[in-house]
């Protein structure tokens, strides 16, 4: 059996990333063709721009191919009590291939993304889990966040400004 790797993604994989991040919004929000299009074309820039400096992604491998990551987007906010050093992490897209779960490998995935979060001074990680997530996050010792604020968005321009 091979041992699992769990490493940051680097610019080569890019291509894959995107691929990722495409099939996670495909069981996540399902966007339509044109919005896929439109990510797949807009991401691998994103990417090239960001990836180890404010978005790091943690995979797993499997002979070459990522089968399993997870991103950690780095936020710098004002410092409050809840975030006393400012630095603050979101985690987003964590994913694994259909035909590779059940294995563990976004549980160590979690636990890698966990320790570099300390290793970089952040304070708070934060996630908006599934129901089919949560758990795996509890385990992890995420919380639920039951503070007084109502979570709540507002779209600007149908979320298609500057595409």
């Amino acid at each position: 059996m091979m041992k699992m790797m769990i490493e940051k993604a680097e610019v080569k994989d890019i291509p894959q990333l995107v691929e990722m991040r495409l099939a996670y919004l495909d069981e996540d929000t399902g966007p339509d063709e044109g919005q896929k299009q439109v990510i797949r074309e807009s991401l691998p820039d994103y990417f090239e721009r960001n990836l180890n400096r404010t978005i790091f992604c943690y995979v797993c491998r499997e002979q070459g191919t990522i089968v399993s990551c997870a991103f950690l987007l780095l936020v710098e906010k004002p410092m409050s009590p809840s975030f006393m050093n400012g630095k603050t992490g979101t985690v987003l897209n964590v994913y694994t291939k259909p035909e590779y779960r059940k294995r563990g490998y976004a549980g160590r995935i979690m636990d890698r993304l966990v320790e570099e979060a300390g290793n970089m001074g952040l304070c708070r990680i934060d996630l908006l889990a599934t129901e089919a997530g949560a758990p795996l996050y509890r385990a992890k010792g995420f919380k639920e966040d039951t503070g007084h604020y109502v979570p709540m968005k507002y779209i600007v321009n149908g979320g298609l400004h500057g595409v």
